[in-house]
């Protein structure tokens, strides 16, 4: 689920896979064991890996994905020319009252623009679309933008935030600092002010809150551990955050950084990312 993982400092915080190439055991070379082991990541500072054990690139098994660079205009076209036609409405209440975790998305299953081509004029109009499958968008003529179905972070704009930010964890950590004193309203606006619209921003915040309740021991006692652990698993607190809100987070929001092929600082094993090139 996303990034949001750091979301816990002082009031802490907390966030929002698919398959894709998968490492098998048996026959492999000392070459392919060596390719399974490296996580796929944008590794910084914070991360406590190096690129001996995260890169971006995932060459498990098959054709090795390596996402491009998308440069600073192609990320402003996606806020500036393209516009969802019936954007999503802002979420009431926590989706987190709810009960049981959300099932799983049936394998194949993905999220695709459909331009109204023939709107004419900038910003182009278009909607969002869940599909059974990437050949089943392609004949629709929509375009996959992430794995799994769509929901409010599965816009245009918000993947242009997700591009623009390898690391989410402080900012998104500095947001849920300012969420106890009024119930959250400071973290809404927070994450607007990162470029998130309401609704993915509400996700955000109520991923937030929820972490936060369920972990906040977990939490505290992390607040400087390095994102991931030395043999790669996540630290206790972003694991946390993926167990408790990570599912619910997954079902309203739609998008994900795994999900839509984007490197970020928290390194993550192949096997959970999608690999997709964005072009609209």
């Amino acid at each position: 689920m996303r990034a949001a993982v750091a979301l816990l400092v002082v009031s802490l915080l907390g966030t929002g896979a698919v398959l894709a190439a998968s490492c098998k055991s048996g026959s492999a070379t000392a070459a392919d064991v060596d390719a399974c082991a490296i996580l796929f990541g944008n590794p910084n500072a914070q991360t406590g890996l190096g690129p001996d054990q995260c890169r971006p690139e995932c060459a498990c098994e098959g054709p090795a994905f390596v996402p491009p660079t998308y440069d600073a205009a192609f990320v402003q076209s996606l806020i500036d020319d393209f516009q969802l036609a019936t954007p999503y409405a802002p979420i009431p209440s926590s989706p987190y009252d709810g009960g049981a975790p959300p099932p799983d998305d049936p394998p194949g299953t993905v999220c695709a623009v459909l331009e109204q081509l023939d709107a004419g004029g900038s910003p182009r109009p278009y909607t969002l679309e869940t599909y059974a499958s990437a050949d089943a968008a392609s004949a629709a003529g929509a375009r996959v933008t992430h794995f799994g179905h769509c929901g409010v972070c599965s816009t245009l704009a918000n993947l242009a935030v997700y591009m623009q930010n390898d690391d989410l964890v402080a900012p998104v950590r500095q947001c849920g600092v300012q969420s106890s004193a009024d119930g959250g309203n400071a973290d809404v606006s927070c994450l607007l002010q990162l470029g998130f619209d309401l609704p993915c921003a509400q996700a955000w915040a109520y991923d937030t809150a929820n972490t936060r309740t369920l972990c906040l021991g977990v939490c505290l006692a992390n607040i400087t551990a390095p994102y991931n652990e030395p043999d790669g698993a996540l630290n206790p607190c972003i694991q946390c955050d993926e167990d408790e809100s990570g599912p619910v987070f997954k079902q309203v929001a739609g998008r994900t950084r795994r999900n839509s092929g984007l490197p970020n600082a928290i390194c993550r094993p192949c096997s959970q990312v999608q690999p997709l090139v964005h072009a609209y």
